[in-house]
């Protein structure tokens, strides 16, 4: 089983970049995790935003495999504490087997065949935050969840 990080568009600002190899490389301890970015489309000025949606959807379901399970970062996903966050984790892993891939998607959102595909929904906050930032906020909470999983002492309640 492993957990992948699907995003639309490179992450190029360098603090973003070390928050996600630093928090990468300490969940690496537990699960097998890899963050994967689908390149930006080109030349969009003249497309809507359906049709951004959607070519970006198409590349996105060209990642995924038929057993993956898919969760949408989306800001009308479910909210979790991160002891909620890690109970569901944990909950997760131990009943389905099946690869996890989380979604981060363009600036627009998902288009509605993604939104199909997903097996779930998550938001991390009802603010919005930049979809750079979002990445390396994502892998902290989901290595906390794994040392709330395991007892560890990085968390705090």
């Amino acid at each position: 089983m492993k957990i992948t990080l699907l995003t639309v568009g490179k992450t190029d600002i360098k603090w973003v970049k070390d928050g996600i190899e630093l928090y990468s490389s300490r969940l690496r301890h537990y699960i097998q995790f890899s963050m994967e970015e689908i390149q930006e489309l080109k030349g969009t000025a003249s497309l809507t935003r359906e049709q951004i949606k959607t070519k970006e959807g198409e590349l996105i379901l060209k990642r995924l495999r038929p057993s993956d399970e898919v969760i949408l970062l989306d800001e009308h996903g479910k909210e979790y504490t991160s002891v909620e966050w890690a109970r569901n984790m944990e909950a997760r892993l131990s009943r389905s087997g099946r690869d996890i891939v989380f979604i981060i998607g363009g600036a627009y959102g998902f288009s509605q065949d993604v939104y199909s595909r997903a097996d779930g929904k998550m938001s991390l906050s009802r603010m919005t935050f930049s979809h750079q930032m979002v990445r390396t906020i994502f892998i902290e909470q989901l290595y906390r969840a794994f040392t709330i999983m395991k007892g560890e002492p990085y968390h705090h309640e």
